[in-house]
């Protein structure tokens, strides 16, 4: 199943109709601007972030038999990622997110992510009854019962197992890596507050305080101010580079794989995370190629 895959990415593989204006935006705004088609999804995101960074990853997904879920397997192989293993449902359709972006940042979005959780269980079938012990990179766009079974599965307690909640509205389902104390758990301020139903000021703050609720490591981000990677090997802290913010879609996920591929090259917390922040500072600018 994995033979020619350095990493399994798990999650939302969909299409990205983002539109971008120039200039500061507010609610009800009416801007021109440009709007693009790109493929997206946390777990394509990242699976393609971490072929720029040298790795061959995997998917495990769903993808409509439908002409967008063609488009879209096609572009993935386009990328070099491995897309045999996805599921390709016959009456669910493509999934697609929508945002809205301005130089002040993600004005909305919505996720359509819907028959990513019908499909559940479907897209773990190439996992097979072998447990699997190479690295995963998981988002939470699976259903809360398929995440809780991920998280207790023997099939993955050997796995270097990677975690990230998709979004705010979705930190929640990642509660059961906190009660198992699996994984690195990669999350913002703002989800690191409701997974620990509070509200934090640092990410030093936040990370601590996921491992004191039972995560077995934490990275936390925190915009253009300083990140923390938490874990039983210490705490570090960092300050991401300052650049001019051209595009946000994607950053976190862009940061997450650059983390992995620093780890699995050897370095170290400290120059890991130095490694990430350069990499989702030189994608929020403009400057990495999508």
């Amino acid at each position: 199943m994995t033979e020619n895959a350095d990493i399994l990415c798990i999650g939302s593989v969909l299409w990205d109709v983002i539109g971008r204006c120039d200039t500061p935006m507010r609610q009800g705004s009416d801007m021109p601007g440009r709007i693009t088609r790109l493929p997206g999804g946390v777990a394509l995101n990242i699976a393609m972030a971490l072929k720029r960074f040298g790795l061959a990853p995997a998917l495990l997904s769903a993808v409509g038999r439908d002409t967008e879920g063609d488009e879209l397997i096609a572009a993935c192989q386009a990328r070099g990622l491995g897309t045999d293993l996805i599921y390709r449902s016959d009456d669910l359709p493509t999934d697609q997110y929508m945002a809205v972006e301005a130089s002040n940042g993600l004005i909305a979005a919505i996720a359509d992510a819907h028959s990513l959780e019908a499909a559940g269980d479907k897209i773990l079938r190439p996992l097979g009854d072998t447990p699997y012990t190479g690295a995963v990179a998981l988002d939470g766009n699976l259903t809360v019962d398929l995440l809780a079974r991920v998280a207790r599965s023997p099939l993955l307690a050997q796995a270097d197992l990677r975690v990230a909640p998709a979004s705010p509205g979705k930190a929640l389902r990642l509660a059961p890596f906190l009660e198992t104390g699996r994984g690195t758990l990669y999350v913002n301020l703002e989800e690191a507050g409701l997974l620990c139903q509070t509200h934090f000021d640092s990410s030093d703050a936040a990370a601590r305080a996921l491992l004191a609720r039972g995560a077995a490591r934490a990275v936390v981000t925190d915009g253009g101010n300083p990140a923390t990677v938490a874990g039983a090997q210490g705490v570090v802290t960092q300050t991401p580079p300052a650049v001019a913010v051209t595009r946000v879609t994607g950053a976190g996920d862009t940061f997450m794989a650059a983390h992995i591929a620093a780890e699995r090259r050897g370095l170290t917390d400290d120059a890991a995370l130095s490694d990430a922040l350069a990499a989702a500072a030189l994608y929020v600018s403009g400057e990495t190629k999508i």
